[in-house]
């Protein structure tokens, strides 16, 4: 995939605000600082064109990024280590549920988890939250520059084996700092968008 042009678009909290262009949407998903903005930025070639923040749960909009006016990138809001309130997070959810069950624009659910740690109770929630929707999904096993090289492909069959025993749903490693997973990413979006 070559990107040519890619741009912020719009922030939304309810059905009204989503884009109206049907063009096809690539979701990401995943814990509060598994690196969902970096993977936008890597995977469209652009530094800072999603906020990335030390600070876990500073997402809290749903936000799309347009890619060669051909389809989006939809960074939703993380779970897990977020200082929002309990309504706050009952908010969130909610709005965070309403894109995923109402927005028929969803093309691919991209499932991130961090390649060093066993997935969590919220990430067995969301996996099984996406697989009762029947959402088409693949699973990046990301932060892989944080382990061995050598190591990575067993830890992404380890991470496989606890989350999807099926082995129905491709995982694969991602790292923004390691380039050489990029076409691999691309790929597997290609293969399941026919983009």
């Amino acid at each position: 995939m070559i990107i040519k042009s890619s741009e912020f678009t719009v922030s939304a909290v309810s059905p009204r605000q989503y884009p109206e262009d049907g063009l096809p949407q690539i979701v990401l998903v995943g814990k509060s600082n598994v690196g969902k903005s970096s993977f936008i930025n890597t995977m469209l070639n652009r530094k800072k064109l999603a906020r990335t923040s030390s600070e876990p749960g500073k997402t809290r909009l749903i936000n799309f990024y347009k890619a060669n006016n051909e389809f989006y990138f939809v960074d939703l809001p993380g779970y897990g280590f977020s200082k929002m309130s309990k309504t706050q997070q009952v908010e969130v959810g909610n709005f965070i549920e309403e894109y995923l069950v109402k927005c028929k624009d969803i093309s691919l659910v991209i499932f991130l988890i961090d390649i060093r740690h066993d997935p969590t109770e919220n990430d067995r929630l969301m996996y099984n939250y996406i697989i009762n929707q029947n959402l088409p999904c693949i699973i990046i096993a990301n932060k892989a520059d944080k382990i061995a090289v050598t190591k990575v492909d067993n830890r992404v069959t380890e991470l496989a084996n606890a989350l999807n025993p099926l082995h129905d749903i491709t995982f694969i490693p991602f790292s923004s700092e390691r380039k050489v997973y990029t076409d691999m990413a691309w790929e597997e979006i290609e293969k399941k968008m026919q983009i």
